[in-house]
Order: C-alpha cells, then sequence, then structure tokens
C-alpha cells in the first residue's frame, strides 16, 4: 500500500509524455520534404552558408535529414558535370545576337555530384498548423519552427519557417512520393502553370532578396541527344550584364550592348531529385572591340543546385535550390561570392 502513490504519480508524469505520432500527424499528411536553408548575415564577417537536402518524417515522431552544405569558411570550386549540352540545343558560334547557348560544359556547386554528405536525426510535434523539429544529434543546439500550408489540391505541403536557430532563410516542400521520384527534364519543359521565383541571398557584404519574379521555363529548349539538358539563351536583361559594373565595354548600354545571358538547367541523377541551374552573362567573354576572349565562361558564374518539387502524384511543382558561388580568384575573394537560397513553384 506504501507504493501506490508512487505508482500514482508515474502515471500522471506519463499523461504528461507526448503520444506518438501517427500517420495521420505527419506534417500536413506528408513523409517526404525537399528543403533549402541560408544563413545570411550583411557585414565582413563573410560566414554566410547554405544547405539544401530532404527530410524525411516518420509516423512514430522521428525525422531524419540528408543535406548538403556550402559555406565561405569552406569555399570549393565549381564542379564539371560531364555533360555539354548537343547540338540541337547548342552552338559553336560566338557571334552577337545568336539563338541558341554556347555549347559548354556544365558546371555545378562542388561536391552536388556526390551522395550528400550530411546526416542528422531529430524529433518532431505538432500542435495544429505548426511543426517543430528539435535536432538531437545535430552536434549543437538546434530547433526549428514552421508553419504548414496545404495546396488547393491537397498533394502538396509548403513549409514556411517561422524560427531557426542556425538559418535566417528557409524553403520546404512535401508530399507522400518518394525521394526518388523526380521528373525528366523534357517534362519539366512542359510544365503548364506558371513558375513564380522568391530568393534571399547575399553578395558583396549586402544582403538582397526578391519576390514573385517569373521564371519562364517554356522559354528553354530540349536536347535531342543530351535529353537530360534544357537550354535558354536570354536576349536580353534589364538589370543583369550591364556595362556598369558587370561588362565595361561590353555589356548592356555599351557600343556592343550585349546583355544577354547563358543559361542551362541539367538533370544531375534519376533516381533522386537533384537538377542544377548553370548560368552566366555573354558580356563576360568578351572583349570591347567584340572579339572572343573565351567561349565557355571560366570566372564566377552562377551555379544553382537544385532539388525538384513532386507532388502526390509525381507530378513537377517547381524547386527548392540554393546558390554557392565561390569566387575563383585569390583577389579579395569572400567579396566576391554569390550565395542565396530560393524556391520556384506554382504553390507560394
Amino acid at each position: 500500500m506504501r507504493k501506490a502513490p508512487v505508482v500514482l504519480l508515474l502515471l500522471s508524469l506519463f499523461a504528461f509524455l507526448p503520444a506518438p505520432a501517427s500517420a495521420a500527424d505527419l506534417p500536413g499528411g506528408k513523409a517526404n520534404f525537399v528543403v533549402a536553408l541560408g544563413s545570411f548575415k550583411a557585414g565582413t564577417a563573410r560566414d554566410n552558408w547554405v544547405r539544401l537536402g530532404n527530410y524525411q518524417f516518420t509516423s512514430d515522431g522521428g525525422v531524419r535529414a540528408r543535406t548538403y552544405l556550402w559555406w565561405q569558411r569552406h569555399p570549393v570550386a565549381r564542379q564539371r558535370t560531364g555533360t555539354t549540352p548537343d547540338p540541337t540545343c547548342t552552338t559553336r558560334s560566338n557571334a552577337v545576337g545568336q539563338t541558341l547557348v554556347r555549347a559548354c560544359e556544365v558546371l555545378t556547386a562542388g561536391g552536388f555530384m556526390d551522395s550528400p554528405p550530411e546526416t542528422r536525426t531529430g524529433r518532431y510535434s505538432l500542435d495544429g498548423d505548426k511543426l517543430q523539429i528539435t535536432w538531437t544529434d545535430a552536434g549543437q543546439a538546434w530547433s526549428e519552427q514552421w508553419i504548414i500550408a496545404t495546396s488547393p489540391d491537397g498533394k502538396l505541403v509548403r513549409l514556411d519557417q517561422a524560427f531557426n536557430t542556425l538559418a535566417t532563410v528557409g524553403y520546404a516542400y512535401g508530399s507522400n512520393a518518394s525521394l526518388s521520384t523526380s521528373r525528366s527534364a523534357s517534362t519539366v519543359r512542359a510544365f503548364p502553370g506558371t513558375l513564380l521565383q522568391d530568393y534571399q541571398g547575399w553578395t558583396h557584404d549586402a544582403l538582397n532578396h526578391g519576390v514573385g519574379g517569373a521564371f519562364k521555363i517554356g522559354s528553354f529548349r530540349t536536347c535531342a541527344t543530351t535529353t537530360w539538358c534544357l537550354t535558354y539563351l536570354q536576349p536580353s536583361s534589364e538589370k543583369a550584364c550591364q556595362e556598369q559594373p558587370s561588362c565595361p565595354g561590353t555589356g548592356g548600354g555599351s557600343a556592343i550592348n550585349d546583355s544577354s545571358l547563358q543559361n542551362y538547367i541539367q538533370r544531375i541523377s534519376s533516381s533522386d531529385r537533384r537538377d542544377t541551374h548553370w548560368h552566366w552573362c555573354t558580356c563576360l567573354t568578351r572583349n570591347s572591340n567584340g572579339t572572343d576572349i573565351e567561349s565557355c565562361y571560366t570566372g564566377n558564374s552562377h551555379v544553382k543546385p537544385m532539388m525538384q518539387i513532386i507532388d502526390d502524384d509525381g507530378a513537377f511543382r517547381g524547386w527548392v535550390g540554393v546558390e554557392a558561388s565561390f569566387y575563383p580568384h585569390s583577389n579579395n575573394p569572400r567579396f566576391q561570392d554569390m550565395l542565396s537560397t530560393f524556391r520556384v513553384s506554382d504553390f507560394r
């Protein structure tokens, strides 16, 4: 009889423990998410980073992350993908006014051709439309809070970052499609909806952002032989590739007035969600007298690893991605880095 109070005490303690999550308690009812995170601070500390990967939630309240990390503290060189788009969607000509991109091997951020180097596990809980994640083996105190939003058709869930111990920006989308499910380049090119882009980033010691920019996937070309690639020569730009500061004597507003952009999207693997976007200003390869310095730009081009957003039906709905473009030369290199975290989607 003397032990009864202890039993009652234990029972009362158990009453306050959270119940294991059921399948219905998955975030928005979805198990598999693609996630892009970034930590950006203005100023000369230049210690910014971006992460890209996936979160997998289980009905017992567990969550597992597999991510790539690109960090100014450990900059890496651009990596060759081994793919040069074929002549149906590229050209060897460097003449001003071309409508095809140049036949250049696609580059991506260093390490993206390999498996994600980071793995961590944690626990999650739900409170209405609020998701709380606590990473239990992150090596430091790290928790995240997201607001859950479900698409009108119920086939896709978006997570809006409310708090993150380490990241200043985050985008995430999830469904019950396997993380090994992805869509071909031709299917991506044929997307019937409207894709809009939001981003937050850092360059030249300053923060930058954009909301609702149109991503014109329908302007890209499919390639007949290298079918896993899409290309697009944007003929001009109002803001990028200008004479000042990007291309003195060759960019927009100069005598040559070349503000075109070379764009390449490549599917990295058919067994997971990886794509990559590579782009650069054509004027960077020209001299002010109109001759070419090089055919394919080898300087500070934009490399943007991406993960496809796939809904419950296995349909393509956009990307989450990051830019991890580290300046390749020795003069004040980190000041010239370009980093960002972004989403391109029809559900924003």
